[in-house]
């Protein structure tokens, strides 16, 4: 079970493209299996983008078997804007179905409070029961539906645009 959660540094961009590439075998990621080319290298400067951006984070969760999980959450500084923050959130496949996205939704919950942040949101595929129950869980509520928003596999599927209100 993933507990520790944390700020991601450097050193974590081997793990964490690991992580990255068991999540989007799932198919239920926006970038479909093998579809996204990241080198070591380009992860680690995402990852130093991150931590020199005070809008947003990039959060990770470990296990045992190194990072199981992680969560992006993208704000702006736009003066419209600043008050909210786009969240994506990945989890390695051994790692399913044990906590670790509501530890990574915890941790961006506490961020996001420090920061001052109202508005949390991101966007599901409406067949992924798993994830749409997680987000319910976690306090966010549907807001609407994109239609035909991704084609997988020669098919259109819909996704949920969810939001939560920090209150």
């Amino acid at each position: 079970m993933s507990r520790n959660t944390r700020e991601a540094v450097p050193a974590d961009a081997n793990g964490l493209l690991e992580a990255m590439r068991s999540a989007e075998d799932s198919g239920m990621m926006l970038f479909g299996p093998g579809e996204r080319r990241l080198t070591p290298e380009q992860v680690e400067r995402m990852i130093v983008n991150f931590r020199e951006n005070p809008a947003s984070a990039l959060f990770v969760a470990e296990d045992t078997g190194g990072i199981a999980g992680y969560l992006i959450a993208r704000g702006d500084e736009t003066g419209r804007t600043r008050h909210r923050a786009y969240v994506v959130i990945g989890v390695h496949q051994r790692a399913r179905g044990k906590g670790t996205g509501t530890v990574l939704l915890r941790q961006l919950d506490g961020w996001a409070r420090e920061r001052g942040l109202r508005r949390l949101e991101l966007t599901v595929m409406t067949e992924n029961e798993a994830a749409v129950a997680l987000y319910r869980k976690m306090g966010f509520q549907v807001e609407g539906v994109k239609r035909d928003s991704l084609v997988i596999d020669g098919r259109y599927v819909d996704e949920y645009y969810m939001a939560k209100i920090l209150e």
